[in-house]
């Protein structure tokens, strides 16, 4: 797996606690986290994605933002999911999944890292379903 930069130590822990196959990959200029094979929740048409997280200048003092799959996800029942764009990141067409932070929970420095973030994805594919009810019978 490439590691074309260096990340915190905690999520080089993190990550590699997940034991799944991860990479850190420059692309364009822009620094990205690959999470290989990420398990996605039922009530989707996959059951595994990739996940890319944008590494931003700055961090962790700055925070992590947004979420981008390959490949993307589609709902089951069929309902849309809002807030989509393409991107293509390392010569692969992501799924950009436009989630952020409020001013009622912001990036706290010094605490959230890449863990807390994958946690908010975690949550964010979940309330997918909270948005717009799931019809399908699990």
């Amino acid at each position: 797996m490439r590691r074309q930069f260096q990340l915190p130590e905690a999520d080089v822990v993190y990550l590699d606690n997940l034991r799944v196959d991860w990479e850190t990959v420059i692309d364009r200029g822009m620094h990205w986290v690959i999470i290989k094979d990420h398990p996605v929740p039922p009530g989707y048409q996959i059951k595994m994605t990739d996940v890319a997280i944008k590494i931003e200048t700055g961090y962790p003092r700055t925070g992590l933002d947004m979420a981008y799959f390959y490949p993307g996800l589609v709902r089951r029942d069929g309902k849309i999911i809002g807030a989509l764009c393409p991107q293509i990141i390392d010569g692969k067409q992501y799924q950009r999944w436009s989630r952020h932070r409020t001013a009622l929970n912001p990036w706290r420095e010094g605490i959230d890292d890449l863990s807390t973030h994958m946690s908010m994805v975690a949550h964010w594919f979940e309330e997918e379903f909270t948005k717009r009810e799931n019809g399908i019978t699990v």
